[in-house]
């Protein structure tokens, strides 16, 4: 018996329509510093792949993980060849922080809203996700955090997918056993190996192969055997 289904945020329910590098441009150049959108695109890529993992501690890290992204601006902005005289690196940081909170950076995938709006009548939704603390308001600014209860976020309960604690804190809060829960997510190792090593179903989304109407369609069939 299904009692609840997690899902993983960006990437799952929600994209930048606009790319990071358009969003880092816009910004330098607010600081009067021009920086070509791709060439921070590709650095921003470059950096994230090598960025060090957040550490395991089991418990809140108190700074929201906001230092861990500083360095990784940081290491963006040196990719880029940007000198700190150039740019006001504190200044810009922060002004970047809060803009991936603002309404209309992000935007849902097509099918998101009517999804949930058929699943919330019958399983209880909730989201499992390697975000901080600004994944709230932009649930919020995207009309869809009422579906979701419980959110586990890794900053909040000191541990990333793939690691089994987060999974596992999910489902103490939700107070389900793992054979209970399904997990939906685009990564393959975060949510298709993560959420299958702490036993917990899948639905691995690989777009445009598949959406999140295939959930739907799994789980009637599944209702109707």
């Amino acid at each position: 018996m299904i009692r609840i289904i997690f899902f993983d945020a960006a990437g799952t329910l929600f994209h930048l329509p606009r790319g990071v590098g358009w969003h880092y441009r816009a910004l330098a150049l607010r600081h009067g510093c021009e920086v070509p959108e791709e060439a921070l695109g590709r650095a921003f890529g470059e950096v994230w792949k090598g960025m060090p993992p957040r550490e395991s501690s089991r418990m809140r890290r108190e700074d929201d993980d906001r230092e861990w992204w500083r360095m990784l601006v940081d290491r963006v902005l040196d990719r880029c060849s940007i000198a700190v005289g150039d740019l006001n690196r504190s200044a810009y940081f922060e002004e970047l922080y809060a803009e991936f909170t603002r309404p209309g950076v992000w935007a849902l995938f097509p099918e998101v809203k009517e999804t949930l709006q058929l699943l919330a009548g019958q399983y209880r939704l909730g989201i499992i996700s390697n975000f901080d603390g600004r994944l709230r308001p932009i649930l919020k600014n995207l009309g869809i955090h009422g579906f979701f209860d419980p959110v586990i976020i890794s900053s909040e309960v000191g541990a990333e997918k793939p690691d089994p604690w987060i999974f596992q804190a999910a489902l103490r809060v939700a107070a389900v056993a793992p054979e209970e829960a399904w997990h939906v997510g685009d990564d393959s190792i975060r949510d298709w190996e993560g959420a299958a090593a702490a036993g917990l179903h899948i639905l691995p989304l690989d777009r445009p192969t598949n959406s999140l109407r295939d959930l739907v369609a799994r789980l009637t069939v599944q209702s109707a055997s």
